[in-house]
């Protein structure tokens, strides 16, 4: 038997397993949308119960999910009993509940695959404002026993000092923003004052250079992988050994036109159920992120990483852009004298760079229109880019990723 007959064996054997379970969640009265989308499969009075039939459920798309939500409230995702504890707003905006349980996004398998635990301080470096990723995390190391310190993101020189101070050991974050943590803080202390020794990173790529430069002052840096939607997806056991699958969720690797999925070992888009029968049924969600099955051990199987996107959103600092958002951006800042623009993407070094190119009015101030597009980008993109003037822009869409 050659390579690719065992991944497909591997697979197979994968999706033996966790089919069953995601068939079972597949049933009508657990939420509006999930309805809507049983019937159009056909499956309004049975259960999902064989491959072809819940593969017949249409996937749901990422970047359906803004204009579903002005149709019915959180896209008619939550079920009519849902005990909501919190209410999030991602880019687009997609507006996220929280439900009321321990750890609901599941990430504490990744923390604890990490070694976080009880004994550890986490500096957790990701937004509380309005985006869920900081509250994901928040929930997850309580639910391992550790400490947190809600540092978020900006103040750096304030958090490398609560970071000496405090005998912080774990951190979370962006990879990105790991690195400047570190730089930061070798500015004003020595390293001795250093006891971060393990850190699990997501929402961004991770290059091996950039991994061996954070571990030259952290042991241990790990990836996860998940969504504000279905939470944990797959995590790290060891560097670059594929994202093992959470157990609560059912993956596929599906081709983006018919949502089928490809054959193992091809690329395909992350398409995702949740395995939990709460009030947030999940079915079948089209993460827009494009990864690949590869083999793992003796006989698991396990997701290549992320490779790249199919959706119209692109994700730029751990966050997603949509090109009706930098469309608005764009119109609103005619105002002040920016006569065209478009926002561009770019790599450097491992890290993005979030560009946005400008031409200006004969007799516009430069500094009061590059200062109003830094502030009506926070605002309604949540990310501060480099605002770039140029004679020319070209034509072409508003949103370009020029990562490769």
């Amino acid at each position: 038997m050659n390579s690719g007959e065992q991944l497909a064996d591997r697979v197979a054997a994968y999706r033996a397993r966790q089919l069953p379970r995601a068939a079972a969640v597949t049933r009508m009265g657990r939420a509006p949308a999930l309805d809507r989308r049983l019937q159009a499969a056909g499956l309004a009075t049975a259960a999902a119960t064989t491959a072809d039939a819940f593969e017949a459920i249409g996937v749901l798309s990422k970047d359906a999910l803004p204009a579903l939500q002005q149709e019915i409230g959180y896209a008619g995702m939550v079920g009519p009993d849902a005990d909501v504890a919190r209410v999030f707003a991602s880019p687009g905006p997609i507006y996220e509940p929280q439900l009321a349980e321990p750890d609901p996004w599941r990430f504490g398998p990744a923390l604890t695959a990490c070694g976080i635990g009880p004994d550890d301080l986490v500096v957790n470096c990701f937004n509380y404002h309005l985006s869920p990723a900081g509250m994901m995390f928040d929930e997850a190391s309580r639910g391992v026993g550790a400490s947190v310190l809600p540092a978020g993101v900006g103040m750096t020189e304030i958090q490398a000092k609560a970071v000496a101070d405090l005998g912080v050991s774990a951190y979370i974050g962006l990879p990105s923003y790991l690195k400047l943590l570190i730089d930061t803080f070798a500015e004003a202390h020595p390293p001795s004052a250093w006891r971060i020794d393990k850190a699990l990173v997501t929402a961004e790529p991770l290059p091996t250079e950039l991994r061996a430069v954070l571990r030259e002052r952290v042991s241990t840096v790990l990836m996860a992988y998940g969504t504000a939607e279905a939470g944990l997806i797959g995590f790290e056991t060891e560097p670059e050994a594929g994202l093992r699958l959470d157990e609560e969720v059912y993956v596929e690797i599906c081709d983006p036109d018919d949502g089928r999925p490809v054959p193992a070992g091809d690329l395909g888009e992350v398409v995702v159920t949740l395995l939990a029968d709460n009030a947030y049924p999940l079915v079948r969600f089209g993460t827009g992120d494009v990864s690949r099955w590869v083999p793992y051990g003796s006989g698991e199987v396990r997701l290549a990483g992320v490779l790249g996107r199919v959706g119209a959103a692109i994700k730029v600092r751990g966050m997603f852009v949509h090109p009706h958002q930098a469309a608005s951006v764009r119109h609103g800042l005619t105002d002040v004298g920016v006569s065209g623009g478009r926002f561009v993407v770019e790599t450097d070094h491992g890290k993005d760079r979030f560009v946005f190119e400008a031409s200006l009015a004969e007799g516009t101030d430069e500094a009061a229109a590059v200062a109003a597009a830094e502030a009506r980008c926070r605002g309604e993109l949540r990310i501060r880019p480099e605002v770039r003037i140029v004679g020319a822009v070209p034509d072409g869409p508003v949103l370009v990723d020029l990562r490769g």
